[in-house]
């Protein structure tokens, strides 16, 4: 059992799918074909994570029919831009090895030179009415420059991709979204950063949490992705050992009570864990991403 989520214009995507960020290329391939093996349809990536090639290997190994896949991808800010946005379509099908993608959306809102963000999204709504992807968003979106790029496009974003997880939950954010018709998806949805990053305290160790888990005979992952779920969030956990990979997908069997609900929800902290989109520049971050 799974369960879906129709977007802002009726396409049907599970809620809960695999996430490959800072999955090592080599190593890629296998741990996306573990996913769908275990029964992930959703599968998110980007040109950034220079993996690409990887989950589109992985989708011709598993001898599954396209049309049984939701497959995502982010365009990165060096190829932001009318015409590059196009191009940056062709590298990842091409190296996805697909000719139509179900979500495609821009990585990070690029602030300094929204102009090009917004020629980006332009782009992104020209292959909408091609036909060549079946949705379109955005990720690390804030209200501010969700309402600017609202002023001066035609589509809403389907989905906006930010970081939520119990010590950073974003309420404004997704707020934003949900008064705009826009899905929030989770990055770092059981908080992971909290541990890769060395912040101090990690979610998979906090009590709350934990009791919540004890009680419903889970694990601390399990449960925040529960919370996600529960919560109207589609989300994309990431792992490259198999066990985890499928104790994340192993959370279709149990509810949380609303008082476990809005336990987690008090966790916020307000502390981001990753970049602030106000200062992602592509001075800051120089890459250019390849084109096979």
């Amino acid at each position: 059992m799974t369960e879906t989520l129709t977007l802002n214009n009726g396409i049907t995507m599970p809620a809960l799918g695999y996430g490959v960020y800072q999955t090592p290329p080599d190593e890629t391939a296998a741990a996306v074909a573990s996913a769908l093996r275990i029964g992930y349809r959703l599968i998110d990536t980007a040109g950034a994570y220079l993996n690409e090639r990887g989950v589109g290997e992985a989708i011709r190994r598993s001898g599954l029919d396209r049309s049984e896949l939701f497959i995502e991808t982010k365009v990165w800010i060096s190829d932001y831009g009318y015409d590059e946005t196009l191009h940056a379509f062709e590298k990842s099908t091409r190296k996805l090895g697909i000719d139509q993608l179900d979500l495609l959306i821009l990585h990070q809102p690029m602030p300094k030179r929204f102009d090009a963000t917004v020629q980006a999204y332009r782009a992104l709504e020209t292959l909408l009415a091609e036909g060549r992807v079946r949705a379109i968003g955005v990720s690390n979106f804030m209200p501010d420059h969700l309402a600017a790029l609202l002023e001066q496009t035609t589509v809403v974003p389907a989905v906006n991709q930010v970081e939520v997880h119990p010590y950073f939950s974003q309420p404004e954010v997704r707020a934003a979204n949900a008064s705009h018709g826009v899905l929030t998806q989770a990055w770092s949805p059981i908080g992971g950063i909290t541990f890769y990053r060395g912040t101090g305290h990690s979610t998979l160790d906090d009590d709350v949490i934990g009791g919540i888990a004890v009680n419903h005979g889970k694990t601390p992952a399990q449960v925040m992705l529960r919370w996600h779920l529960q919560r109207g969030r589609s989300a994309i956990p990431k792992s490259v050992h198999e066990h985890r990979i499928a104790e994340n997908f192993d959370v279709f069997d149990f509810e949380l009570a609303g008082a476990e609900l809005e336990a987690i929800d008090r966790l916020d902290t307000g502390v981001r864990g990753g970049p602030d989109p106000a200062g992602i520049t592509t001075d800051v971050f120089k890459l250019a991403i390849p084109e096979e």
